[in-house]
């Protein structure tokens, strides 16, 4: 993974990063049964790399346009606490995630696929979009990742992440003999 050293240095400024839910920790599709059950599927590996960068310090939150119980019970799974669902203005999740995390603006990552998510690249320090997102919503990131979204991208935001912070080599250890 190779980034810009701009890029890079806005990566080691996050101390909160924010993630869209439908169309980055999922593959952005809704699959309904014939009873009305709503599912979705989430990335294993997404999940541990978000342990992984939680462990490390960094505070993790979810903005979405969309409510779901699965998407709180991932959250739960995941010990994210900072959850803001069926938010029709991202603006005013941000602004309330601000207050309740203690960490600045400047100082979050947001991770967005879609239109809605642009509001929220104007005012966090660093934004990162995932392939097959709006084309004008990836020229206006700092960052596109190269792994789809609800395979891998959130596993590579937060790997670099903690490679740009310092922290990578003293989380891998964790997992070496």
């Amino acid at each position: 993974m190779h980034i810009a050293e701009k890029t890079q240095f806005l990566f080691k400024s996050v101390k909160l990063a924010v993630f869209d839910v439908d169309g980055v920790l999922t593959d952005g599709k809704i699959y309904y049964t014939d009873s009305g059950i709503e599912s979705k599927a989430f990335n294993t590996q997404d999940g541990a790399a978000i342990k992984m960068l939680q462990s490390t310090g960094v505070q993790v939150a979810l903005i979405t346009g969309r409510r779901s119980e699965m998407v709180t019970r991932r959250a739960q799974d995941l010990d994210i606490s900072h959850v803001y669902q069926g938010v029709s203005d991202k603006r005013t999740a941000l602004k309330e995630l601000e207050q309740n995390s203690g960490v600045g603006q400047h100082l979050m990552s947001h991770t967005g696929d879609d239109l809605n998510d642009l509001i929220l690249f104007e005012h966090v320090g660093l934004s990162i979009s995932v392939p097959g997102a709006h084309p004008v919503v990836q020229e206006a990131a700092d960052y596109v990742t190269t792994s789809m979204p609800g395979m891998g991208a959130v596993r590579e935001v937060c790997q670099l992440l903690m490679i740009c912070q310092g922290t990578w080599d003293e989380v891998l250890k964790r997992y070496k003999a």
